[in-house]
């Protein structure tokens, strides 16, 4: 049996959140962090920061989210609450991305935040080369202030999301299909081009 390439890791790669323990140890943690610190930094201002939830933290910060969740619309339905606390307080690890921006710098605050999701990928791309799973989740709770200073990314520092992290249940579904390359790319000529994925 051929092993496996690089390539053909990156290219099975597919978000889940259907997670459980293990979760990645202290020595595999550091190894997935560092490959999000690999991600490309104009200016070399270094902006991602990680914040990792695990074991008994897991429902101190899963009501933190709700609170945020209920500081933000008042009247949330409880059935909201209450799936949103169960999954931040039961995913094996959590990790809050960070992105410590510096507004007045010559370098903009878009390619700030594009170098934090450019190591937010490098991240779940090295949980999955490891044998974990991933998945990035975001929402309204990631713009919300309180929240993010809890976590200690206080104004103009923000959130850029969670990335819930552990091992795969090994629930049998389906690869979600890929699209075909080709439909979005295109060889520029000297008029602007055209895209088979705007064509729908």
């Amino acid at each position: 049996m051929t092993a496996a390439t690089p390539m053909d890791v990156l290219l099975s790669r597919a978000s889940t959140d259907r997670l459980v323990a293990p979760a990645p140890s202290a020595a595999q943690l550091e190894q997935i962090l560092a490959a999000g610190l690999r991600a490309p930094d104009h200016g070399r201002l270094r902006p991602w920061r990680y914040v990792v939830v695990e074991g008994d933290a897991r429902p101190l910060f899963a009501q933190k989210v709700v609170d945020s969740m209920l500081r933000l619309d008042p009247q949330t339905p409880e059935f909201n609450l209450t799936k949103r606390r169960t999954r931040f307080a039961t995913m094996p690890m959590t990790i809050a991305l960070g992105m410590h921006l510096r507004p007045d710098h010559k370098i903009p605050l878009w390619e700030q935040e594009m170098t934090v999701a450019a190591g937010a990928m490098n991240v779940l791309n090295a949980l999955h080369t490891l044998g974990f799973g991933g998945i990035w989740v975001s929402g309204p709770i990631t713009q919300d202030p309180v929240l993010a200073a809890e976590l200690g990314f206080a104004a103009p520092h923000r959130l850029a999301g969670f990335i819930f992290a552990g091992t795969p249940d090994g629930t049998p579904h389906p690869a979600p299909a890929r699209p075909d390359p080709q439909a979005f790319s295109a060889n520029w000529q000297g008029a602007p081009v055209t895209f088979a994925a705007d064509k729908d």
